[in-house]
């Protein structure tokens, strides 16, 4: 019967474990598909347009809602 990798990793000393977690770390970041600088500057662009599109539009309720505050309250 084969032994679980956090079983094994409790056996291990703390040097060792931190080996085996960067070891893991690396062989996961070799699985990940990298955007290309096009890709990257397409979805930078993307989400500057949004944050800047949300940000219009929350100042202008928060203008409107200030509006209608100072008029009824005075």
């Amino acid at each position: 019967m084969t032994e679980s990798p956090d079983h094994v990793a409790e056996k291990l000393g703390l040097f060792a474990r931190i080996g085996l977690f960067y070891r893991q770390i690396t062989n996961e970041l070799t699985k990940v598909v990298w955007p290309t600088r096009k890709q990257l500057t397409t979805y930078t662009a993307v989400v500057l347009v949004f944050v800047t599109f949300i940000i219009a539009v929350v100042s202008l309720l928060d203008l409107v809602l200030t509006k209608i505050v100072f008029w009824v309250f005075g």
